[in-house]
């Protein structure tokens, strides 16, 4: 049987019945239409309860839905409402609707039929949307039902059934901490985010610090310096509001708190230097603040003042920033005034001596390959002493030592009069200069001729040349003196000088001896040229941080990720040198490098170049660096090293030299 709707069926039985025939069934089924929710709602208001014998079947049947328990107390309703009709009516009322089948009223009811439906073969499809409210009204029901029952029923349910009962009054209350906790967690959001609103409004605007400041958390925070320091600014703010709104006598207030605020805080940095007036004064500004507010006060002037005196400080910030470096190269590039002086009186005292005074005792000792030979290349007569001071004084037999100094024409004579002064023990020490090496010429040394070249002139003396310091601070590392002095590319010549001995040490002249190096000459290179510490860590200090590798020259012959390794004491094994022609490979490169776009001036990229795979690695306690530009070298590390290098600015007979690496210097300097 299939009914496509309600008022199709009932026109298709008065078609059956003969046109116009009523049907008693039919009419019970619209009385009772009418009339059931008075009928039900009257069973309500009678409080009607049910007997122990439908509560047990209720208990049992507890899963039933709620429909089931709305069919009971409508049932029950029915039995109670005798006054308005007697048994037989209600008797035809049930078997006639009864008969209706999917028409009757218990199937409307159950199915929660809305206005557009359909049965087909006995079974009612309704949409998830009705289900869902269906499940819905049954739980509300049920659970109204359930409370309403409760009190009655608790005298026979089962353990069971308690048991049932606490496990649902436990979710019930776990699901309502979680709740709670959910509000507490969304309460604590919002409190935080007004904490962090409130940590980016100016404390000096509201005229005292917030209380959510880090610096408040600290008794001993200087507060009364930054808390004047914030007045001072938002002083200087009110006073260009002042002045453009033409409150004169608030601009004198201001103009004069402003600067007794000055002068009370002066250089003062902490609490404790702070002059005794500074308490007063910042009340006293305090007061002028709080008029100021109230007069002038505007949220967007305020803003707009404050950033444009943001900005102007960082711009004042980036060009002391740059005129640092400049002044900071500068200075690292200049000699001090005392070694400028003792080089000139030296020079003097050297030239006033008799010729057959100013030779150095154990000459016959500068080409003997049995000893221990230095080479030292330096125009600093104090840094030059120092090295060779340290090394005999920590040497065990200073008689085996041979020191070969050279250096340029102007500290020649300062040179061998220093250590014809101060001779070093029973050490052998020559000094030569640079300019009398007549092999050393432009047709024969790339870096020379370079220097003679326009391009290179251009480059140093005419091309960007400094108007300002901000402005000449860029590049003025590359520009350093050093880079157009032989001294500093001697290193790639040793043979060339020294041609009789087999292997040397080469030390610069910005380094301190603290062991005995003599070990250092039984160390197996392993068919090696270069015995040096690398100082590669897992990023920095490798091939790609010297050499340009978008350059196809670099790129095809080098690895970026490639170590390196430092200058200032290294071991060289001659004959090796001059096997491998790492003269020939170093003027290869540099010839290449004319234009610098292999790598910038210097000596460190081009002997990473000519030494590449050419390099033995020492253990790093024979070699530490950093002391010229790194303050946070541990303390051990620096006394347990054979050499310490003053690598960097911070050079250690520099003012600016850092305090507390300069005792390892200064020990060595002979004063006699």
């Amino acid at each position: 049987m299939a009914l496509k709707r309600g008022l199709s069926s009932s026109g298709a039985n008065k078609n059956r019945s003969g046109g116009g025939g009523s049907s008693l069934p039919i009419l019970l089924v619209i009385f009772f239409c009418v009339l059931s929710p008075l009928i039900f709602f009257v069973g309500r208001g009678l409080n009607i309860t049910s007997s122990p014998a439908d509560q047990n079947n209720e208990n049992d049947n507890a899963v039933g839905s709620g429909k089931q328990q709305l069919d009971w107390r409508e049932r029950l309703a029915l039995q109670h409402v005798k006054p308005l009709f007697s048994k037989e009516v209600i008797d035809v009322i049930t078997s006639s609707t009864a008969d209706l089948g999917p028409l009757s009223l218990d199937s409307f009811r159950k199915n929660k039929l809305s206005a557009s439906w359909k049965v087909i073969g006995g079974e009612t499809l309704v949409d998830n949307k009705a289900a869902s409210e269906t499940n819905q009204t049954a739980t509300v029901v049920k659970q109204e039902a359930s409370k309403g029952k409760e009190d009655n029923s608790q005298s026979d349910d089962t353990p069971a059934k308690l048991a049932r009962r606490q496990l649902r009054e436990k979710r019930r209350e776990k699901r309502v901490a979680e709740l709670l906790q959910q509000d507490d967690e969304a309460t604590a959001r919002l409190e935080n985010a007004a904490i962090e609103r409130s940590k980016l409004v100016d404390g000096a605007v509201l005229g005292k610090y917030s209380i959510w400041r880090k610096e408040m958390d600290s008794e001993n925070s200087d507060s009364t310096v930054r808390l004047m320091r914030d007045q001072m600014i938002m002083a200087r703010v009110y006073l260009s509001i002042a002045k453009m709104k033409n409150k004169h006598d608030l601009l004198l207030e201001l103009q004069t708190q402003l600067k007794g605020s000055q002068r009370a805080l002066g250089e003062s940095s902490a609490d404790s230097d702070l002059h005794p007036s500074a308490p007063g004064k910042l009340k006293a500004m305090g007061q002028v603040l709080s008029k100021a507010r109230e007069q002038l006060y505007d949220c967007k002037l305020v803003t707009g003042k404050l950033r444009a005196m943001l900005q102007t400080a960082d711009e004042q910030v980036r060009s002391l920033k740059k005129q640092s470096t400049f002044l900071s190269q500068l200075a690292a590039k200049t000699v001090p005034n005392g070694i400028h002086c003792l080089s000139m009186r030296l020079t003097i005292d050297y030239y006033l001596l008799p010729l057959e005074k100013r030779k150095f005792p154990r000459s016959e000792n500068l080409e003997n390959p049995n000893l221990f030979h230095y080479a030292l290349f330096s125009d600093n007569v104090l840094a030059a002493s120092v090295v060779v001071n340290s090394t005999i004084m920590n040497a065990k037999d200073s008689s085996k030592h041979v020191f070969h100094l050279v250096t340029d024409k102007l500290n020649f004579g300062a040179m061998n009069m220093w250590f014809l002064l101060n001779p070093p023990g029973k050490a052998t020490i020559h000094v030569e200069n640079v300019d009398e090496f007549k092999w050393l010429n432009s047709s024969y040394c790339p870096v020379l001729r370079q220097l003679e070249s326009a391009a290179m002139k251009e480059y140093y003396f005419k091309a960007n040349h400094p108007t300002s310091l901000s402005s000449g601070s860029s590049n003025l590392k590359y520009r350093n003196p050093k880079y157009l002095s032989m001294l500093n590319h001697l290193r790639f010549y040793l043979p060339q000088v020294y041609p009789k001995l087999d292997k040397i040490l080469f030390l610069d002249d910005d380094i301190v001896v603290q062991k005995d190096l003599t070990k250092l000459w039984s160390v197996d290179l392993n068919g090696k040229v270069n015995g040096a510490v690398e100082t590669c860590g897992e990023s920095f200090h490798r091939f790609d941080k010297y050499l340009n590798f978008s350059n196809p020259h670099i790129a095809r012959h080098f690895d970026p990720s490639a170590c390196g390794w430092a200058y200032g004491m290294n071991v060289f094994d001659l004959k090796v040198w001059k096997k491998k022609d790492i003269t020939g490979i170093y003027h290869k490169w540099q010839n290449m490098n004319e234009d610098r776009v292999l790598w910038k001036l210097g000596t460190l990229p081009p002997g990473l170049i000519t030494f590449y795979h050419l390099t033995y690695p020492l253990q790093k306690s024979w070699h530490v660096l950093g002391l010229g530009y790194n303050p946070s070298i541990d303390r051990s590390e620096i006394e347990n090293a054979a050499v310490v290098h003053y690598n960097g600015n911070m050079k250690p007979w520099l003012e600016l030299a850092m305090t507390k690496y300069r005792p390892y210097w200064t020990k060595y300097i002979n004063l006699v």
